[in-house]
């Protein structure tokens, strides 16, 4: 048996589960919000064309209006400022969409501390008990998060010094991008930095650190908390957009259940 036709065998099986890690794309999907004098994305809408009537009898269709950074979304290197010469998300090699994945689990500290930043320590000490972050995979960062994901209020918990959300620190961003084998970094809040990493020293290291480094980044994941800490598949869908920054994805995993 050929290894694609083991694998959709697995599937249909159930020996190997696929897991939808994507937040369903709404009007309601939180979006992130900046201060003024900054632009901000609009929020995710449907505008219908026909629906089975005198605008188009026998189909239904619509037009959307989102921003690439909107919903569960992969953002591209081109995304930051020290990226700006890096893969828009159309150039994104096709092999790096599907890698394997860890899930580091800090969502008990993200409960007591919405402002709970992972350092290096966390993960030298995951890694001393499951193991090695894989070469050319994904490190997932789960916080417990996409339980807020149905308010936008809840989901970006701000107030008037602004939003708190767990993120990580500057070190760790820095090793992440610099020292980590990885090739990208996936979170359940509304970006990769913390709510607070406006204020860090460089702000939103998370972001300038990895994407500089030609690493991406896949946010508002959902569901992490059904992965296993290591062994699952990562499988990534952004839309090819021509000179793009990221783009709305469907996020897949699978799980080897046998």
């Amino acid at each position: 048996m050929s290894v694609l036709s083991a694998l959709t065998d697995a599937i249909a099986s159930a020996t190997v589960e696929v897991v939808d890690l994507t937040a369903p794309l709404s009007s309601s999907t939180p979006v992130i919000k900046l201060p003024e004098p900054f632009g901000n994305t609009v929020s995710f809408s449907l505008h219908e064309i026909s629906r089975y009537d005198d605008r188009g009898p026998a189909w239904y269709w619509n037009d959307i209006t989102t921003g690439e950074h909107t919903g569960t979304h992969f953002d591209a290197p081109v995304h930051w400022v020290t990226g700006r010469d890096g893969q828009d998300v159309s150039q994104v090699p096709l092999p790096r969409l599907i890698a394997p994945a860890v899930v580091l689990d800090f969502s008990e500290q993200a409960a007591a501390n919405p402002d709970f930043l992972l350092e290096v320590d966390h993960v030298k000490q995951w890694e001393g008990e499951h193991g090695p972050v894989p070469e050319g995979g994904w490190l997932l960062y789960r916080t417990g998060w996409d339980e807020r994901s149905d308010s936008q209020e809840r989901f970006l918990n701000a107030n008037e010094t602004g939003p708190h959300t767990p993120g990580v620190s500057i070190e760790c961003a820095r090793w992440l991008a610099e020292e980590a084998p990885v090739i990208g970094f996936g979170v359940e809040t509304v970006g990769t930095d913390a709510g607070t990493a406006h204020s860090f020293d460089p702000p939103f290291p998370c972001h300038s650190a990895l994407l500089g480094a030609g690493k991406y980044g896949l946010t508002q994941l959902q569901n992490l908390a059904l992965l296993p800490a290591r062994g699952a598949v990562l499988i990534v869908a952004p839309l090819p957009i021509t000179g793009g920054s990221g783009s709305p994805c469907r996020a897949l995993a699978l799980v080897e259940r046998g």
